[in-house]
């Protein structure tokens, strides 16, 4: 699989990025224990149906979502989890589940939790299950412009 696409994104923003190749993880959590990155800087993505509309939510790897929360802070009705057999053609240029967290790129929604603003830095999912970018926050914020919301 390729980060093409968000590589180009980036460059084309004039982003300073750090890509980083791991062992092969299917977790968030496995990639920062295989690193040596607090979980609270990794941000995971996960695939929510709000409302009957996929979005995604973007989280630090060592929290989860709290879906009731979630529902109140955005006002929904529903919330509830996308299986990857819903999501699986949505991202074709990522291996399943390691898609990163720019809904943006996929004309989708993003809803990220408070905590990920508490560090300069944030990590995720480069498209693959073995590589991983490290940015700025505030870079990722401005590209994205996801929702913040507590999350969890």
């Amino acid at each position: 699989m390729s980060a093409r696409k968000l590589k180009e994104f980036l460059d084309s923003q004039a982003v300073k990025y750090v890509k980083l190749s791991h062992s092969t993880a299917y977790t968030a959590h496995e990639i920062a224990q295989s690193l040596h990155i607090s979980g609270r800087k990794i941000a995971k993505t996960v695939m929510v149906f709000i409302d009957g509309k996929m979005v995604m939510a973007v989280l630090p790897a060592n929290r989860s979502v709290n879906f009731d929360h979630f529902q109140k802070a955005i006002g929904a009705k529903k919330i509830e989890l996308a299986t990857e057999g819903q999501f699986k053609g949505m991202f074709p240029d990522c291996e399943l589940g390691a898609m990163p967290p720019f809904g943006n790129l996929y004309g989708m929604e993003v809803y990220a939790d408070q905590h990920l603003t508490e560090d300069d830095e944030i990590f995720f999912n480069a498209c693959t299950h073995s590589e991983l970018i490290e940015m700025s926050y505030i870079d990722y914020e401005r590209l994205v412009k996801p929702k913040l919301v507590k999350l969890t």
